[in-house]
């Protein structure tokens, strides 16, 4: 089958969310490179999907918080011209309290969620800005915007992705190359398990099959959104959200203090 989109490079492809994504992309006529880390779920994503669509499907299985294993991927990045398309979506989440959680671990969801996407995408956006195309998906959580929710570690990193991502759509406006973040509510994947709060526990009113996200943020993806949430059912919401952030810029940074902030006579 003849390339005509190039490839698509998705991380944490093995499950849920990831290997979604992958099986969408290769429907809409990319090839694929799947990144994770069991080899094992890795190769039998990639034999359904080539069962599938006829694709071509590559595995790179990889531990992202190894400094090592992300180098290699970064690299490939790097010396690989005919990818097309990065969806940064491997992560760790935290559902447990400060009290409750064991900061080695919360560090190490740092270096999945914060440093590895970044690396990632500082790995790509010179051959995208080069070409003059290329897009860069970056899954975020609508903990971004509701960091008081589950894990503050988690929130907090998950807000790295929405600002990283707001400021690299704005350093590469004019350059061809499309950024899309994704916030997702919660969605039925083995996240809440690993995370310590099993999806069952969860409402079932508020939780999403992965299917549906991935197919709503691609609808949002192809009518040009740069900022996708599902699960908000009025979009105005986010909407104005945006456009009170919009209103203070400009207004953040004076010479003198405002005046609520001087002491009264």
């Amino acid at each position: 089958m003849s390339d005509t989109m190039g490839t698509a490079v998705v991380t944490g492809a093995s499950s849920g969310i990831g290997a979604i994504y992958a099986d969408r992309l290769a429907e809409r006529g990319y090839d694929l490179v799947l990144v994770a880390r069991s080899a094992g779920k890795l190769a039998q994503v990639a034999g359904r999907i080539r069962a599938k669509t006829g694709r071509q499907v590559d595995v790179m299985p990889a531990d992202l918080a190894d400094a090592q294993d992300l180098a290699q991927v970064e690299a490939f990045l790097k010396e690989t011209p005919d990818v097309t398309l990065l969806v940064n979506n491997a992560g760790l989440g935290g559902a447990l309290k400060l009290l409750d959680s064991d900061v080695d671990q919360m560090t190490s969801l740092i270096a999945l969620n914060v440093t590895a996407l970044t690396r990632l995408t500082y790995a790509i956006v010179p051959q995208f800005v080069a070409r003059g195309t290329g897009t860069i998906i970056n899954i975020a959580s609508v903990v971004a915007i509701n960091p008081e929710s589950l894990n503050g570690v988690y929130g907090g990193s998950k807000a790295f992705v929405l600002a990283f991502s707001q400021n690299l759509r704005h350093e590469l406006a004019g350059t061809g190359v499309t950024v899309q973040v994704v916030l997702p509510g919660a969605t039925a994947t083995d996240f809440w398990a690993i995370a310590g709060r099993p999806v069952e526990q969860l409402p079932s009113a508020i939780v999403m099959r992965s299917e549906d996200l991935v197919d709503a943020a691609l609808v949002g993806l192809d009518r040009g959104e740069f900022a996708t949430i599902p699960s908000l059912q009025d979009g105005e919401l986010f909407a104005a959200y945006e456009a009170a952030r919009q209103a203070m810029i400009g207004k953040l940074s004076t010479s003198t203090p405002a005046p609520r902030y001087r002491n009264a006579a």
